[in-house]
This record gives structure tokens, sequence and C-alpha cells, in this order.
């Protein structure tokens, strides 16, 4: 019934299998890929023709995990899979970024991928298997795909590179870089790492581009065995490149003039004009195919604006801004500019601004995780917004998109690294990036107002971050590498690379390649301009703040952090949560109690924050002799009165200690509910209490024992 292909390779110290022909049927290409015991289904499907009018390629990824792959059933009231997780998204994006520039120019056929998790064995992550997946059914399906790509995670232990290193060993890891391209050269990266050089990073990058190297050989092995028949791709008729030719002629001159303007509002306008007047012009020639216009329009217009821009930098080494290839736009920096947020910045580059709040919370603001690997709570957040005002349009708004989280992941990288342990600063931290205004990286606008934020909201970072996008403009003439690109460099450029770091190193770095790769020399070069601009943004950013505030901000909670025997732990908690509850509603300080015995007690009031601390302490703490305490009279009897004074412990004030003279009857000195201060004068062996109230000044707690006793 079925005609299976298989291909294994021995790669990384696991089996990698790919399997076609059994599953999917009838997708264009479906592939299982198995990695140790991890399984992911990729399959590619193309539509058969192209929707008319469509000036952009329209394909679609997404990479979705199963629980039953991890032998879970879904949380939640429905318990079933619902909106893609963060870490869902972030692969999707993964995927597509080194796969979108090697489909054929000019093919608008709807294309739809989607890898799904099948199974985990909780050492080897899914999405590299995905990527690989994605590359092999694209290959096999026919769809006009140029790869195939491999790709491969890349670790750095004890200064040795680790190819797709395990889950457990990921702690221990101060790289985790993903690579990804084909045969001749890297198409993306994506990495975190712990403040390493340049030439760390880069021989990373190398290290991983040979060692998946294998990958597209075997899928290439697997598409000698199955691969359908390539699609034919229709030629375009000569009118089109005649009408290309005569849209061309049209609008070069307008269009020169536009990008001669230095200032992006009217830069923008004028090129808005230009195109407008250019199609009017086209629309009333009576000879031109109007349905035939409006397929090559949008193209023709864009191919013109990619050469005038590029041309030109390349012919004089200026930009369309007026600075040359390695100069940064103007920095202004500014924190502390919301009185209310516990740390603020305002962080403008150019015409890209972002406004960066973070804000501290305690143990019960953490994030869980529902993980494939296991649930996990997150300690720091950052969330990246891009409303349309920023470029000044008017579009959707209050969704939060991919981009927007795949950029503010970007940014969480790149800060990660140098925050203080959670054992150094018990808080959790929050951070908003609003873009406010924006052209060209964004992102790299958020690294740098996150780290000023949380520098003035009293976050002890290691050391400031900041970041910087380059660009790339490679011609068979000639190649420029541009620091801090604007929009439209990154629009109709060649590469978008991200690079954010310290002063020591870098923390994160993130390409894409949109021609089919680029050479080491070109990523060496790239590397070594990002750090001149990064070191150059850090010195403006100094201007502002480049050490963390002393304290915490005085809007935020104080957390104070202490220790008590795990076997009190019930004690303070109590039945059904009532003591817990009791503290927290008398005192207004939040309470986290972990199952070790650690307590953090957290609230903006210090008397607040002391009274519950004094509270659980008494609740758990052993009774001392000669100890001064105070407690309530809960019980009288004829010979003395009961006192509880540590929580849940009684002791007995024996009549003869009442006073410093002689007692008749008991309620002659207490009653029940009295406040008394006394002094534990003795534990027998029974663990029966003994207190004194005659010792201690029921005024002042100050103890008198060394006062004869009154006859």
């Amino acid at each position: 019934m079925f005609t299976e292909f298989k291909k294994e390779i021995e790669w990384g110290g696991r089996t990698l299998t790919l399997e076609a022909g059994k599953i999917a049927r009838q997708a264009d290409g479906a592939v299982m890929v198995t990695y140790g015991e991890t399984k992911v289904l990729c399959t590619a499907v193309g539509a058969k023709s192209a929707r008319p009018g469509l000036d952009f390629f329209p394909l679609s990824v997404h990479y979705q995990e199963k629980t039953y792959a991890a032998g879970k059933i879904p949380g939640g009231f429905f318990k079933r899979e619902a909106r893609p997780s963060e870490k869902e998204t972030l692969t999707s994006r993964l995927i597509d970024r080194p796969i979108r520039p090697l489909f054929a120019k000019g093919f608008k056929n709807e294309t739809q991928i989607i890898c799904t998790t099948v199974a985990h064995d909780m050492e080897n992550d899914p999405d590299i298997a995905a990527m690989i997946g994605t590359s092999a059914a694209l290959t096999i399906s026919g769809l006009p795909f140029f790869g195939p790509i491999g790709g491969c995670r890349v670790g750095y232990i004890d200064g040795e590179y680790v190819l797709n290193p395990r889950l457990d060993q990921m702690a221990d890891t101060e790289l985790d870089l993903i690579v990804a391209g084909t045969a001749e050269g890297v198409l993306m990266v994506e990495s975190e790492a712990n403040e390493l050089s340049e030439d760390v990073l880069l021989n990373g990058v190398m290290f991983g581009h040979k060692a998946f190297q294998p990958v597209i050989d075997a899928i290439i092995a697997l598409a000698e065995l199955c691969a359908k028949e390539p699609w034919d791709l229709p030629e375009a008729p000569d009118e089109v490149e005649g009408l290309k030719a005569k849209i061309v002629a049209a609008a070069e001159a307008p269009l020169r003039e536009a990008y001669a303007i230095k200032d992006k509002i009217e830069r923008v306008s004028k090129v808005a004009a230009a195109k407008d007047a250019v199609a009017a012009q086209m629309k009333a020639d009576d000879g031109i195919d109007q349905g035939l216009l409006d397929e090559v329009l949008a193209d023709a217009l864009k191919s013109l604006e990619k050469t005038i821009v590029r041309r030109d930098i390349l012919k004089t080494g200026m930009r369309i801004d007026g600075r040359d290839t390695k100069t940064v736009r103007p920095i202004v920096s500014e924190v502390g500019i919301l009185p209310r947020a516990h740390g603020s910045a305002l962080f403008t580059r150019g015409e890209t601004q972002a406004l960066v709040v973070a804000t501290l919370g305690t143990g019960q603001d953490e994030q869980l995780i529902d993980a494939l690997e296991g649930s996990y709570r997150e300690h720091f957040m950052l969330h990246y917004n891009f409303p349309p005002y920023s470029v000044g349009e008017a579009g959707r708004f209050g969704f939060t998109g991919r981009r927007e989280i795949g950029h503010g992941k970007l940014a969480w990288r790149a800060i990660h690294p140098m925050l203080p342990s959670k054992e150094d600063f018990p808080y959790t931290m929050r951070v908003v990036s609003e873009i406010t205004e924006s052209n060209g990286s964004s992102s790299m606008a958020s690294v740098c107002g996150a780290s000023l934020s949380l520098m003035d909201a009293g976050v002890p970072l290691k050391r400031p971050v900041a970041g910087i996008a380059m660009g790339l403009i490679k011609e068979d003439d000639g190649v420029a590498v541009l620091s801090d690109i604007i929009g439209d460099e990154d629009h109709l450029g060649d590469m978008d690379f991200k690079v954010a770091g310290t002063e020591n190193g870098i923390t994160s770095l993130q390409m894409d390649i949109k021609i089919t790769s680029i050479t080491e020399e070109i990523m060496k070069t790239a590397l070594a301009q990002a750090k001149d601009g990064r070191i150059h943004i850090l010195g403006e950013m100094g201007r502002a703040i480049s050490n963390a505030r002393e304290d915490v901000s005085s809007k935020a909670p104080r957390i104070t952090v202490f220790q008590i025997n795990k076997d009190k732990i019930r004690d303070v908690i109590g039945a059904g949560g009532k003591v817990i509850r009791e503290i927290t509603e008398t005192t207004g300080a939040k309470i986290d109690l972990e199952d070790d015995g650690t307590v953090k007690v957290a609230a903006v009031d210090d008397a607040s924050a002391q009274q519950a601390i004094d509270w659980i302490k008494s609740l758990t703490s052993e009774p001392e002799v000669g100890a001064i305490y105070t407690g309530k009279v809960v019980k009288t009897v004829d010979f003395g009165a009961f006192v509880n004074f540590m929580g849940a412990k009684d002791g007995l004030v024996h009549i003869s200690e009442l006073a410093d003279h002689r007692v008749g009857q008991t309620t002659d000195v207490v009653n029940v509910g009295d406040a008394v201060k006394v002094k534990l004068i003795g534990i027998d062996d029974r663990g029966k209490i003994k207190l004194s109230m005659r010792v201690v000044d029921q005024e002042t707690g100050e103890d008198i024992s060394d006062k004869p006793k009154a006859e």
C-alpha cells in the first residue's frame, strides 16, 4: 500500500532519519523527521495558481507542538491545544526566514508549511528537526524552491563548540546559536550569548555551517529517490518587459528626486506622490493593457527603487539620509520620564524612538510557562509593541503579531545574560517597549531602552547593553556594509544583521539574508563595524545613566528574603491558608513561601513588611530561655495564667510570677485578652514552657529580674 523512502545519517551523536511516502501523501511534500526519539511531521503545499494582482509571495509557516508528544493533556477548560505559544511562534519565524529567499523570483502561488511535533524525547529540541523537515518536504515537493537548506544548534561549553546540545546541556552553555543555510553559505543566524567575542560568534556560525552539510547531502539523496517533477513557471510575455521599461522611463527621474530628500516624512510623501503620478500616467495611456499594468506596476516600481538606492550607495558611498556607511544617527537617551513607573527611558536614534518602561514585582507575578519539556516560571519578561502610528499609518491595532513577538524575544535575549541572579535580586521584572517612532531597527532601540529603564529602576545589570542593526548592499561590482540601517535600506537591501551586547562582548545576534548567501568575510566585516557602532551607542546611553541606581525605585515593593525551618511552613500557611491570608490582609504585604523554607516578603511600605516579617518569625521561631516576648492571656486558672506568645505557643505564668508582690487571685492582675510582656524562664522535660511577668517592666519591656521580689 505504501511506497516508503528513507535516509538515515549519524549526526551529532544521534541518528537523524528522513522518511517520506507513508504519511500525508496528498501534500505536495511530506517528510517525517526523527532525531533521537523526537519526531516532527513537516508538510509543504502550494496553490496551483497565483491570485491575480499579488505583489508579494504569500508564504506561511506554522509550527505546532501537540501535548500528546510528551504524554500530556492540555491544561485549561477545553483540553485542546489553543492559540500558538511563544515558542511555536518563534519557531515558525525561525523556519520561515531561511527558506523565503530561496523560492523562485516571481513565484506568487500561496504556499503553506505545517510542522507538527508528534513525539518529544525530552532531550532534543524539535525546532531543528522541524527546520530540516521543512527543507526536505520542499525539496521533494516540486515547488520552485532552490534549496535544500540545513540547520543546526551550536553550543559553547568549556571553550568547545557542541553540535546540537541536548536540553540538559543548555544550562552549561555560554552560547545558544541556531544557524541555517545552503551548501554555499549562511542564510540565517539567531543566538543568545554570554558576552562572547566577535571571533567566537563568527567561528560558531562557521562551525554550524560545516556541521549541517551532511544533512543537506541526506536531503538531496532523499530527493533523488522520491522528488516530484518540478513545477513549470510561466515565462513573462515580451510585452511585460516592454511595459516595465516604459514604467521605469516615466518614474526614474521623479523617484531619484524623491530619494534625494534626507528627511523621512518628506521623502516618503514625495516617493508616494511620484508613484501615484506614474500610475495615473500609465492608466491614462490607452495603448497599455490595464490588466497587465495592474500585475507589473508594483514590481516595476519596487525594482526601480531598489536600483536607485543601491546603486547610489555603491557609487558614492553616501546613503539616503546623507550619512556615510559607518555613521550612526544622532542619539538622545533620557531616563526617569514617567513619575509613577519603577523605571522608564526614552531612547531616540534618528527617526526611531522607543518608550521603555520597567516594572518590578514579586514571585507571584512570575509567568508560568507550560512547555512540552515541563512547566517552569519565568521572572523576566520583555514585551514589544509596534502601533501603526509609529510609521504614520492607520492600521490594525490590538493584536500581537508574530513580528512583535519575535522582536520582543530578540531584545529579551540581548538583556537576559546581563541580569542579576534570582538569588541576588529576587524580583520579577517586566519590560515593555512602546515603539513611538520607527525608521529602522526598533528592536535594537528596545534593547537600549530596556537597559536604561532597568538601571533606572535599580536593577543591578552586570553591564549596560546596546544594539545596532547592520545592512548590506551586494552587487557584482561592489559590496557595502551599512551601520544603523533605516527602513528603506532594510527594505531594499540584502541583509538585516542585528548585534547587541556590552563593551565586553556580544549577548545576542540575529541575521537574515535576502540573497542566496553571504561569505565569511562579509560577516567578519559586519561584526567589526557593528562593534564600533555598539561602543559608540553605549557612550551616548551613558550620558543618561551608566550604572544601576543604588536602590530600587521607591515606588517598587521592597523584598526581604529569609529562611525558616521547612517543618514550620504549615504553621505559616495554616488550615486552608487561613494564617497566611490573615497576615497578607492585615499587613498589606505579599508573601512568597517556597518548599525549601525560603520566605520572600514584599511591600512598598517598610513598616508593613516588618510587621509581616515579625509575624512570620513569631510563628516559626523556637522559644529561647531568657528572651522577652509580647503575648496575650488566653486562660486564667487558680494557679496562674496561660499566655499565647509565639503564634500557637502557650506558656504558664505561675501565680507567683505574676507580680513582684504576693497575689491573692490571678484575676487581680490579669484577665483573658490582656496583652502582657513575659520572659521565658524555663522549659521542662515535657516541653512545658514557664513564663514570668514579674521580671519584666510591663510598660517598657525591660528585664528587671535583678530587682528583689517584694514580700
